[in-house]
Order: C-alpha cells, then sequence, then structure tokens
C-alpha cells in the first residue's frame, strides 16, 4: 500500500527522480536539508560503489510475515557477492539472533551469522550486562526470545509468562514477595501483559533509582496485512513509565543505541553504510542521528507523502526524518548491481 501511494506521489509531483515542495526546497537551501532523491541508475550504482556496509531493518524491507519480498533475497546476494557488510538491525524483541540467521535462510537471502543480527532483544541484554553489577537480576515483561538472550548475556531474570494477581484486593497486590535481586525492570514485546506484571513492575521501581527501567523499543504500532495493526511495545512501556513517572532508557531504534552495538562489532564508518528501512521515525531517523546514508523502502509503514510533509515544514526534527533516497522496492538495487 505504501509503494503505490509512494509512486502516486513521486508521478504526480513532475519532479522526477527526486521532489521537494517550494517551501521545502527554500528551507533546504538555508539547512542542508536532505532531498530524498530516488536511488536509481548512475546515481545508484556511484552510491553502492562508496559504500562497505548496509544496514537492513527487516520486516517491510526484506519480508512480509513468513513471505521474502519479491526480489529482496536476489539483490542482497548481489551485495554479498560485491563484498558488501550486511547487518540486519530490529526492534523486534520476539525472536533471537539465531532465529533471525534461520528466518534468513529459509527465506532464500545470503547465510549471515548470528554476530550480524542486531535485535532488540540481545541489545537489551548487551545493556543489562554492562549496566547492572554482578549477580543483579532483571524483572521482564516480555517473551522466550527476550529471556533466551538474557539466559546467554548470564543475567539472571524472572518475570516472563502470564501472571496473576496474587490475592483479591490492593493490599494483598502490594504485598507480593519481591526478589531481592531485581535491579531493573526490561519491558519487551509481551503478550502476557498485565495488571498484575504492572503492578509487580511498579513495586520493584519504587524501590529506588537504582533499579534501572529499560524498554527495547518505542514502536506504538504493528502493522499486519490487509491494513490491520496490533499494539506494539511502546504502549506497554508507556504503561510502565506513566505508573512508575520515570521515562525508560530505549535501547532500539531511534536510539543510536542499537547502532553502537554494531559499532562494537563490526569497524564502522558512518560516512560508507547505509541504514535501509521502511519507517521514518525509527530506521531514517536513527540512521540520520548517526550520520548513515539513509534509504527509505516504500514496502513497509511510511509513504513519500508523510516524506514530503517532513520536508515543508519549518521543524528541524521533523526535517531529520527525510531520507536521503528512496526506492519502491529494494528489488530496484538489482539494475545497479549488474555485472
Amino acid at each position: 500500500m505504501g509503494a503505490r501511494a509512494g509512486r502516486g506521489a513521486a508521478n504526480g509531483s513532475g519532479r522526477g527522480a527526486g521532489f521537494a515542495p517550494k517551501r521545502g526546497e527554500e528551507a533546504m537551501a538555508a539547512t542542508g536539508g536532505r532531498r530524498c532523491r530516488r536511488l536509481e541508475g548512475e546515481t545508484a550504482r556511484a552510491v553502492l560503489a562508496n559504500v562497505d556496509t548496509l544496514l537492513f531493518d527487516c520486516d517491510g524491507v526484506l519480508w512480509r510475515g513468513e513471505a521474502a519480498l519479491s526480489g529482496a533475497p536476489a539483490a542482497l546476494g548481489r551485495l554479498a557477492a560485491a563484498g558488501k557488510r550486511l547487518c540486519y538491525v530490529t526492534n523486534n524483541s520476539s525472536r533471537t539472533r539465531v532465529a533471525y540467521t534461520e528466518k534468513l535462510r529459509r527465506l532464500g537471502f545470503p547465510p549471515a551469522e548470528p554476530r550480524h543480527v542486531f535485535g532488540s532483544a540481545f541489545c537489551a541484554a548487551r545493556y543489562l550486562r554492562q549496566a547492572l553489577p554482578p549477580g543483579a537480576a532483571a524483572y521482564v515483561l516480555g517473551g522466550p526470545a527476550l529471556a533466551a538472550e538474557l539466559e546467554a548475556a548470564g543475567i539472571p531474570y524472572l518475570g516472563p509468562g502470564p501472571a496473576a494477581l496474587p490475592g483479591p484486593a490492593p493490599a494483598d497486590w502490594a504485598q507480593a514477595p519481591l526478589e531481592p535481586a531485581v535491579r531493573a525492570v526490561l519491558v519487551g514485546f509481551d503478550e502476557h501483559f498485565s495488571y498484575a506484571k504492572l503492578c509487580q513492575a511498579l513495586r520493584y521501581l519504587l524501590r529506588g533509582p537504582d533499579c534501572l527501567l529499560v524498554g527495547t523499543n518505542r514502536d506504538h504500532r504493528l502493522p499486519l496485512e490487509g491494513g490491520s495493526a496490533i499494539p506494539g511495545t511502546g504502549c506497554l512501556v508507556k504503561a510502565v513509565e506513566t505508573a512508575a513517572e520515570r521515562e525508560a532508557f530505549i535501547v532500539g531504534k531511534p536510539n543510536r543505541y542499537i547502532f553502537d552495538c554494531v559499532a562494537s562489532e563490526f569497524d564502522i564508518d558512518p560516512a560508507r553504510t547505509i541504514m535501509v528501512g521502511d519507517r521514518l521515525d525509527t530506521d531514517i531517523l536513527m540512521g540520520n542521528t548517526c550520520g548513515l546514508t539513509t534509504l527509505l523502502t516504500l514496502t513497509g509503514v511510511s509513504t513519500l507523502e508523510e516524506v514530503r510533509g517532513h520536508q515543508e515544514s519549518d521543524c528541524p526534527a521533523r526535517q531529520s526524518l527525510v531520507p536521503d533516497y528512496y526506492v519502491d522496492s529494494i528489488a530496484d538495487l538489482l539494475p545497479a548491481l549488474e555485472d
């Protein structure tokens, strides 16, 4: 749907490979803003020739659900054959690094090692391993993947799975046993999120500022096929923040911490790195913040109409959401990768 709307915007503007309404052009001339040009032809060949690393978001960029997007495996195969480093940077906390490598293989993408995958579950475990004292535990609002990454990082945890209130009255809820070792509350995607868990999270956080509050991401809505959607992790993070009257440290995009995880694993030159994503407020914002070249693909959430709105704005925060380039899909890179 985004791709169709985007093509209409591009074609209707009469501006060819790049577009920017007049007021946006004036603002960009004054601020050095991005033009969001279509990445094709000689421009695409030149841009790809001058990069070493490409960071890909996954859902809406490489696949939808359990189906690879047409041409995406072939495009990444040619990038890998050209010697490019491919990494996968996702806010999804419901899969481990290993699960992502298995899905890439299953859908026909080039082989990837777990060290090339940077999901918010892995990065959250990495953050807590650095931030917590030895032996400290985490109370987790999340699923099995988050628990598995914590276990792999050597961090004790409790909380995953369904939870019931410990009694019929609020006095009972406020007196449920607490684990003394807990020094962090970690919020990820949790299909078993409940009032009982929210109560317990609040009680841990009320023990003092030494108990950290960490969220995997702020994605508030997860789009589904057919135009439907479900609440995202950001809704759960907001509930805990509201109860605790504290702001969480967010691991995932657009926070640069997730990029720092990539940079700690590989020798990354931001000037020779492209961030490829379908969301302006996560993928593109993180890439721009970290000094990367940014490429929006129109197979997912964001559209060119949204980009135009940000370009027209005089607000610097909105202009930081404008990508350098766009493609209708990753398959559009294939001609630039031909021998």
